[in-house]
């Protein structure tokens, strides 16, 4: 049973381009999109179907074969009802849902059997897979692949540009006689790149974080320097503004901003303590100074616990985290 939707795409591509387009360039944003989206799924669509939907429409009509939809329809009518420009946006948004799909049935399974499902797989497949899936989930996959083959996998990950629909098509086939079925991957779509590294790497623990990162230098030095240069990390407490420093000092514990602070850098140090109350501050230094020698391991596990709060706090928009090298802003 077609939805509204989709007998709507059916009359479209029945009506032909120059005048579907002007129909289009009527219609909401929204409607547009809408509309572009299920002309994209219809490859080919049965002449009995055809009949159906038309004779909602009209009387009578005389209908020719099969109606041909997909990729070079949608951006035919787009491009002709809203300029090269917004279509080529609203396309790549369209062309990365569809794509995405295709590994939809990953996105709620568990860390560790996919892991365990990519086992043996190609790193570049692996790579394909995890830059489909959310960050958070890509990362806790990565995290279980052998250590080896994180670095290999992350740098595939930054240098993929677009992936062709028969490359996708051999992975989720692949996949499909190991797990459930999957959808059927349409049309190329930008899954990968720097930034999605960078967000998976961000959500890994200490230790993961840092074989990805050793792993990508041995691969690609000046690569894994644009990634570092992305990332925030602990030292880069002293490029926050004032009001951000007191924001997130709110949310971490005395005990645990003791451990974080062993062995920082004066100028991380100065910047906590100038953020906090008198009496706060000398009893954060005396603190520190009761602790002792402190395991490099526990040091780490803190500074990231408050770094995921920074992030946490950058992504609800509570505060804005200037990188290394970005032009300060004015108020």
């Amino acid at each position: 049973m077609l939805t509204g939707t989709q007998k709507a795409a059916v009359v479209l591509m029945q009506l032909g381009k120059e005048r579907a387009a002007r129909i289009m360039s009527r219609l909401e944003e929204q409607e547009i999109e809408d509309l572009t989206s299920e002309i994209m799924r219809m490859e080919r669509v049965e002449q009995s179907m055809a009949d159906q939907v038309i004779e909602e429409f009209y009387d009578a009509t005389s209908i020719g074969p099969a109606l041909g939809g997909g990729m070079p329809l949608a951006q035919h009518l787009l491009e002709a009802s809203m300029g090269a420009e917004r279509a080529s946006s609203m396309m790549e948004r369209l062309q990365s849902s569809l794509a995405g799909s295709s590994f939809e049935f990953l996105q709620q399974a568990d860390a560790r059997q996919i892991a365990s499902l990519l086992d043996g797989e190609h790193p570049q497949t692996v790579a394909l897979v995890l830059a489909h899936l959310r960050p958070e989930h890509a990362s806790a996959i990565l995290a279980g692949l052998p250590g080896e083959m994180r670095g290999d996998v992350a740098h595939r990950i930054a240098l993929m540009e677009r992936a062709s629909p028969d490359v996708v098509s051999v992975v989720a086939e692949s996949l499909q006689r190991k797990a459930s079925t999957v959808l059927t991957p349409r049309e190329m779509s930008a899954v990968g790149g720097v930034k999605p590294l960078v967000e998976i790497i961000n959500r890994a623990d200490p230790g993961t974080e840092k074989a990805i990162l050793e792993g990508l230098s041995e691969r690609d030095q000046a690569l894994a320097e644009e990634v570092r240069s992305l990332m925030f990390v602990f030292a880069d407490v002293t490029l926050l503004e004032d009001r951000a420093v007191q924001l997130v000092l709110r949310e971490v514990e005395t005990s645990s901003l003791s451990v974080a602070l062993k062995g920082v850098g004066e100028d991380v140090r100065d910047k906590i303590l100038r953020n906090m109350s008198e009496r706060a501050s000398e009893n954060l230094v005396e603190e520190i100074d009761m602790l002792g020698p402190v395991r490099l391991s526990q040091v780490e596990e803190a500074r990231a616990a408050i770094v995921q709060v920074i992030r946490r706090l950058e992504e609800n928009g509570q505060i804005v985290v200037r990188r290394e090298g970005e032009d300060e802003y004015v108020a």
